[in-house]
């Protein structure tokens, strides 16, 4: 069975390192540039997790995953949330996790580091 991640980032740059990362690992991956399109995607896609920038050119990440975790899709609402962000000032994390977000992440990605929380939430396909 393929999980599908979405990946709501605006820097097509970061989007594809991950995409090529997850794909290598049999993941699917969908991708938005806007937070608005990373909602609207949720809603019509079965995504098993996100990753969600924090700083996108619309709606930022916090607001995203308000969204997201209010969503009436049951599914959707209890997805797990991995923000990965540039964002290292003191207060960042604890306002991703307040947001609805299950993990932080800092910029720039570890590869590793991606692998092993995408892992800890869906298994390797």
């Amino acid at each position: 069975m393929t999980h599908t991640v979405l990946y709501i980032e605006d820097n097509p740059d970061n989007t594809m390192l991950v995409r090529r990362a997850l794909e290598a690992r049999g993941y699917r991956v969908l991708d938005a540039s806007t937070g608005n399109k990373g909602v609207e995607l949720a809603e019509t896609e079965a995504v098993d997790l996100i990753l969600l920038d924090i700083n996108l050119p619309d709606i930022d990440g916090y607001e995203v995953a308000r969204r997201l975790r209010s969503s009436a899709k049951r599914e959707l609402a209890k997805a797990p949330i991995i923000a990965v962000t540039a964002n290292a000032l003191k207060g960042d994390a604890e306002k991703a996790l307040e947001a609805g977000c299950d993990v932080y992440m800092s910029k720039p990605i570890n590869l590793r580091e991606l692998w092993a929380r995408v892992e800890a939430f869906i298994p390797t396909p």
